[in-house]
């Protein structure tokens, strides 16, 4: 898999503004902040087939690992380019964005809430309802630990489908 710099794709947008340059993340992520001339093609509806061949498509998200994850969908002909750093490093490098007015929460802290909710209810049923509810929170866990081995999540997954992440 190739990567490129932030300010080394800047560079080179400038010398060719026809280049391709897709943010992989959620709509709502994109709205918030993205780079400016970034295409948003969120990841779980991502169709390599209907981008060009045999040119070079920039791959942006928030850090890195969805545009990573997006990069492996493309063919052999194709040249998917990751952005080192995604979004965060672009705007750290003082880059040009688009910024909306309104603040929203991003797709990892999404599922901190909704897994951090999961444990405490099966906790909370658990210690006052019955035991087996205990079993939520142990799953829960697991997911987390499977997530963090295999950085596949597939509570951010369904999370990314939510309509207000549209």
């Amino acid at each position: 898999m190739t990567t490129i710099t932030p300010t080394a794709l800047r560079e080179l947008l400038t010398a060719d503004p026809s280049a391709e340059l897709i943010d992989v993340r959620t709509p709502l992520e994109f709205r918030e902040v993205h780079a400016q001339g970034a295409k948003n093609l969120p990841l779980d509806t991502l169709d390599p087939s209907s981008l060009p061949d045999g040119k070079p498509i920039y791959l942006l998200c928030r850090s890195g690992q969805r545009a990573t994850r997006a990069a492996e969908k493309f063919s052999s002909s194709q040249l998917p380019v990751v952005v080192e750093g995604g979004t965060l490093a672009w705007v750290e490098a003082g880059l040009p964005v688009v910024r909306s007015e309104k603040k929203v929460i991003g797709l990892e802290r999404q599922v901190r809430i909704a897994a951090g909710s999961l444990v405490l209810t099966g906790f909370l049923l658990g210690w006052f309802v019955n035991p087996h509810f205990f079993f939520l929170s142990g799953f829960v866990g697991a997911g987390l630990v499977f997530a963090g081995i295999t950085d596949w999540c597939g509570m951010g997954l369904l999370l990314a489908k939510a309509p207000w992440n549209r």
